[in-house]
């Protein structure tokens, strides 16, 4: 009888073990549920709506930042770049050869350290004309060669592929045009009709230049696209659109996609269109044709962020003196409809184009 209250203390002491045991059991298990939830929506579900406070962190949200599943295929037939193993032998092949690496290294060449000029703002000619121009739906010369001359509705006459080329230096480089009668020059051409060497004249190429978005029925927003940015672009692109210099300091390991060292607004990446199309099937970096990472609305709101932002100014007045033949998306008049500036800037492009039909008839 004297071990009794012992012996009831002990089982109490039991007891609550027990019991402690379970609810520490059951409160963990809560936790793996939670926390399974949590990563099983990633990428399926759009996070919580966000909003942009004044330092530009991340507050509350007015857009869904997704991993978009694809359906998209690639035809078989659809164009190849001929393997770089088949570039010919002697003086063609080093042309060739030598062209690829201006258009992949442009800055090592003409950029503000450029060992042959000085004329250019650093970027290189692979930053918009992906993998040497050899990507789908990356600005690829697949078919350039096979469409010049031609036609260029921009300056009104007919122009070689030489013009071609002088304004990207121009445009896309912000900067000033070698002579195009240059060993660089006719090397970089050499390539190109190398690239598209079995393209014939007017021949239709699957993936040529960027893709053409559906339009949003409303314009595209900057403020949204600045959510897209900052979760999808900043990493790279740095906070303020600066780029990421390579280990050299010569060129750029990612493009500065405003400021100074940008692209100027006569360029063809300051269409959204253009703009949209390019990073829907190539941004951010992983992203393809088959497997975007982005929506078409993100696409077009990014851009508009982007676009929105400074860069360097390039004298347009003599660009599309035809109102009749301007893109839908080049934001400088006069325009043959009477719709502003911004909406051929921003959009929405839909009534636009139906008043551009209507003028046609």
């Amino acid at each position: 009888m004297e071990n009794q209250p012992e012996k009831e203390v002990i089982k109490a002491i039991i007891k609550i073990t027990h019991y402690t045991i379970f609810v520490s059991l059951l409160t963990i298990t809560g936790i793996l549920i939670f926390v399974g939830l949590m990563f099983s929506g990633r990428g399926e579900s759009s996070a919580a709506e966000t909003d942009l406070g004044t330092n530009g962190s991340i507050i509350s949200a007015p857009t869904q930042i997704t991993s978009t599943k694809s359906a998209n295929t690639i035809p078989a037939d659809a164009w190849k770049a001929p393997d770089a193993a088949t570039i010919p032998a002697g003086k063609q092949g080093d042309m060739i050869r030598y062209g690829k690496d201006l258009l992949a290294h442009t800055a090592n060449y003409f950029g503000p350290k450029g060992s042959i000029a000085r004329i250019t703002n650093g970027m290189n000619c692979q930053n918009c004309h992906l993998d040497a121009g050899t990507r789908l739906f990356g600005n690829n010369y697949g078919g350039f060669m096979a469409s010049y001359p031609k036609m260029s509705y921009r300056s009104g006459k007919m122009s070689p592929a030489s013009s071609r080329i002088a304004e990207c230096f121009e445009r896309s480089l912000a900067g000033k045009v070698p002579d195009t009668a240059s060993k660089e020059v006719q090397s970089i051409l050499a390539y190109m009709k190398w690239i598209g060497k079995n393209v014939q004249k007017k021949q239709q190429l699957f993936g040529a230049a960027t893709e053409k978005l559906a339009f949003l029925d409303v314009a595209a927003d900057p403020t949204k696209g600045k959510v897209v940015f900052m979760l999808k672009c900043q990493s790279c692109h740095g906070e303020n659109g600066e780029g990421l210099l390579a280990a050299d300091k010569k060129s750029y390991q990612y493009p500065p996609l405003w400021g100074k060292h940008s692209y100027n607004d006569g360029a063809g990446m300051y269409r959204l269109g253009n703009f949209a199309g390019f990073v829907k099937n190539n941004m951010p970096y992983g992203a393809t044709y088959q497997n975007p990472q982005l929506t078409d609305e993100e696409a077009w709101n990014v851009a508009a962020f982007v676009n929105s932002q400074p860069r360097p100014h390039r004298d347009q007045h003599k660009d599309w003196t035809n109102p009749d033949k301007k893109p839908i998306d080049f934001p400088f008049g006069p325009y043959a409809d009477q719709f502003s500036e911004k909406q051929h800037k921003f959009g929405p492009f839909k009534p636009i184009k139906e008043a551009q039909k209507n003028l046609s008839i």
